[in-house]
């Protein structure tokens, strides 16, 4: 069965394209879709020109979200808590276990935080149980820890809940603002993730390969091992030593830590994207200590929203030909007339799996597919919610099956990434049943 989802992988990785080039194609074709349901070609046109810039403010969101999480994960204080962590374990499962509760408590609170640590994870919990002895698998163990963070689906930095949860966003007029305890909080969604949890512990420890690769014969994850080096001491400048100085980085703590308060009790609001990511900045600047090491983290880690700052905006391009043309009306009613209340998660959850190939985004997926999805429920009588937490199911099939994020996660920890991309496909058909059988008959 190895060889055979290994051969799949790599077939996969030879004929799915980059993401940008991908945006494009579904560009091309959803254009052509508007043009023969009988929209102009300057409706078309003007169609895709609303939709190109209609996401400027959640671009820049999702671009912190990124980088934030990045400069997180860089602190001396999560690495050292990793080394700790690893050390834990005596068996080979018990490594399993831990890593994935790990991995899955990092992804739960911050979906960039999961994806900065799992490879840290992996290689540090790899090396410390090659170091005792134990019999562990790396690669299927990367796999393993790749699809503990799924459960960032759920968690608080939710793309498509928490935007729907922000005033303002842009299905605002046609869904309303929706409480987060409809979303990631309802019953469906926390059954979910716990049971989701069980089973990839189980099968984690199961399917271990008998003949196991140590870390050792993958010598490029040692860069991971590396010390992150301080500051060199010696004299500074004057406006050095104020860089280097806490107390500006405190005021700034402060303040934030001030619209925090007012903006959850003085106000009464829930938690959204603006509040997360002050959350975030907040946490940086108190485990960094002080702006210049803080400015320093951030020029690394900028590099890694590159392609958000540009792919947002290709995104919100397919959303406008889907949102203002004859496309997404006639898809959600293509979609009604086969569906029925039991069929619509699971008819919802396979659409989104097609679009995430092309769209390894939750938070452009739901840009693209989100108007129809809510046109869909309405449609066929169930909630937005059930549509949108269906369609997350969806959403992480693609991040499980394509080679994506595979390739993000491969490059972390310089290993090929066709050697694990097959052991995700079965934690992706794991993540697809149990997420169809919750969002179908638990309330949501």
């Amino acid at each position: 069965m190895e060889s055979k989802l290994e051969n799949f992988a790599k077939a996969m990785g030879q004929v799915v394209p980059d993401a940008i080039t991908a945006s494009v194609m579904l560009m091309v074709f959803l254009a052509g879709v508007a043009l023969a349901l009988g929209d102009s070609v300057s409706a078309t046109m003007d169609a895709y020109y609303k939709g190109l810039w209609m996401l400027l403010p959640f671009t820049m969101q999702m671009t912190l979200i990124i980088v934030l999480s990045a400069v997180l994960g860089s602190t001396p204080l999560f690495r050292t808590a990793v080394i700790a962590l690893s050390q834990l374990p005596q068996t080979a499962n018990q490594v399993v276990l831990l890593g994935i509760l790990v991995t899955a408590a990092a992804a739960y609170l911050y979906w960039g935080l999961g994806i900065a640590m799992s490879p840290i994870i992996a290689v540090y919990f790899a090396h410390e149980a090659e170091r005792k002895g134990l019999k562990l698998d790396f690669l299927y163990f990367l796999a393993v820890i790749w699809a503990a963070n799924s459960v960032w689906q759920f968690g608080l930095s939710a793309s498509a809940p928490l935007l729907a949860a922000t005033p303002g966003h842009f299905l605002e007029k046609e869904i309303g603002v929706l409480a987060l305890k409809t979303t990631i909080w309802s019953p469906a969604a926390i059954v979910h993730e716990i049971v989701f949890l069980i089973a990839i512990m189980v099968a984690g420890c199961l399917l271990m390969p008998k003949h196991s690769r140590p870390v050792s014969e993958f010598p490029g994850t040692s860069v991971l091992l590396e010390k992150i080096e301080p500051d060199k001491p010696g004299p500074h400048t004057w406006s050095e030593r104020v860089e280097r100085n806490g107390f500006w980085a405190l005021v700034l703590c402060a303040m934030l830590a001030g619209w925090l308060y007012f903006h959850f009790f003085e106000k009464g609001n829930s938690l959204d994207i603006n509040a997360l990511n002050t959350i975030l900045l907040l946490g940086c600047l108190l485990l960094h200590g002080n702006m210049h090491a803080f400015a320093k983290s951030v020029q690394k880690a900028v590099v890694t929203g590159w392609a958000v700052i540009v792919l947002y905006h290709l995104y919100a391009g397919v959303a406008g030909l889907v949102q203002f043309t004859s496309t997404g009306p006639k898809l959600a009613g293509l979609i009604a007339s086969v569906a029925t209340p039991l069929t619509f998660p699971v008819l919802t959850a396979a659409v989104s799996w097609v679009f995430a190939m092309f769209i390894p985004s939750s938070g452009g997926q739901w840009a693209v597919q989100g108007f129809v999805t809510a046109k869909a429920a309405e449609s066929v009588g169930v909630s937005v919610q059930r549509g949108m937490l269906a369609l997350s199911i969806g959403d992480q099939m693609g991040n499980l099956t394509s080679p994506f994020w595979y390739v993000v996660v491969a490059g972390i920890t310089n290993v090929d990434f066709r050697g694990f991309f097959g052991y995700g496909l079965i934690f992706a058909l794991i993540w697809f049943l149990i997420g169809s059988i919750a969002f179908t008959f638990l309330p949501c």
